[in-house]
């Protein structure tokens, strides 16, 4: 008779001996070694899917609140697909215009810009000349105009091949006709796929998965619909104030400024940065430059204080460093796909790394005693 206290469990629904932990565990780095192989592969070709995959997950609320208004789903995915497209449409209409003849104009104008800064840096030279010997007076002088010359050719490099670039420009009409196509089908089968991957979870840590998959739906939709709100905010806040103190192409930073803030803090700074140097090649007074220099001031405190508060609050659970690393990695390893996976798999692996520190918590790697493990 076999001795009660060394047999081995048996799964929920009968059957045979559990499968030994290190296999489940080779099992699953394997797939995910592999989706990672297939993401790196197919990553010019996935931005549209992912794109639309986005859409699909931030509009699935508005679908279902249609559902509960005795709306079908059909009906209601066709609704919201179709108010989503026609704003996107009347937005690209109203500003691509716009942004396009103030980036031309800009690559145009980058010799006088970059002329009127090395101007500039000569007469701040000039004020200090007194205190500088010859010798360390012309190093500085040749890296600032380095510098200047170098980031002046990278800017309008990027901007021209935004402008003018063939397959920049596929790559957008592949996301503004793929995405909607793809947003409405997963839109319309959203309940039904996420029942029968719900379907596919492993028996034995189905509840366990289901809390974790909850608690990053939490994170990943809070984060990602208040920190958009509070870009779109910021955007149109630091466009508006930075045409109406009149720099020039006020409209492209302070747009690109506040889709910059999806990264925390990096968006003011290089919106800061840009219009000031842009402010200094425009004007002669340093009041017209203290103001620039205020609109930020002023939309970063509304930031802190006001919107990301009240948008996203402090329940997101995810940490400013944590998203800049998890966007900058995302992008070195796969492009712009890789940006908008990003932020759902640092919200998977920051669940993981919290589960697992709560795990470890109650182990006896942590407590020390062997009796003392749950």
């Amino acid at each position: 008779m076999t001795d009660s206290g060394s047999a081995e469990p048996q799964p929920a629904g009968g059957g045979g001996p559990r499968v030994p932990v290190t296999s489940q565990l080779r099992f699953w780095l394997i797939l995910l070694l592999v989706t990672l192989i297939c993401v790196y592969l197919l990553r010019s070709v996935l931005l549209p899917f992912v794109a639309g995959m986005a859409v699909a997950y931030l509009l699935d609320p508005v679908c279902d609140r249609l559902e509960r208004w005795k709306l079908s789903r059909t009906w209601a995915t066709t609704v919201v697909t179709f108010c989503f497209v026609l704003i996107c449409v009347i937005v690209l209409l109203l500003v691509i215009p716009a942004v396009v003849s103030q980036v031309v104009t800009f690559v145009e104008r980058a010799p006088d810009y970059l002329a009127a800064i090395q101007r500039e840096i000569a007469a701040l030279l000039e004020s200090v000349r007194d205190r500088l010997d010859p010798g360390t007076e012309e190093k500085l002088q040749s890296v600032l105009r380095s510098s200047a010359d170098k980031l002046f050719t990278w800017a309008t490099g990027v901007l021209g091949g935004i402008v003018s670039g063939g397959v920049a420009f596929f790559n957008f009409v592949a996301l503004v006709v793929i995405t909607p196509v793809v947003a409405f089908y997963l839109l319309r089968d959203w309940d039904r796929m996420v029942a029968k991957a719900d379907d596919w979870l492993p028996r034995r840590h189905q509840d366990t998965i289901r809390r974790l998959a909850k608690e990053v739906d939490e994170t990943l939709a809070g984060f990602l619909r208040g920190q958009g709100a509070v870009c779109l905010s910021l955007a149109v806040f630091y466009a508006i104030g930075l045409t109406i103190v009149g720099l020039d192409f006020g409209l492209v930073v302070g747009l690109i400024a506040g889709f910059l803030s999806f990264i925390p803090y990096v968006g003011s700074m290089v919106g800061l940065v840009l219009s000031v140097g842009l402010a200094l090649a425009q004007f002669d007074d340093w009041l017209s430059i203290a103001l620039v220099a205020v609109v930020f001031f002023v939309g970063q405190a509304i930031e802190g204080n006001v919107l990301t508060p009240k948008l996203v609050g402090d329940r997101v659970g995810l940490h400013p460093v944590w998203v800049m690393f998890a966007l900058l990695a995302g992008g070195a390893l796969f492009g712009f796909v890789g940006i908008l996976l990003a932020v759902p798999v640092a919200a998977v692996v920051g669940v993981g790394v919290r589960f697992a520190f709560s795990q470890y918590r109650l182990s006896p790697y942590y407590t020390g005693h062997e009796d003392e493990a749950p």
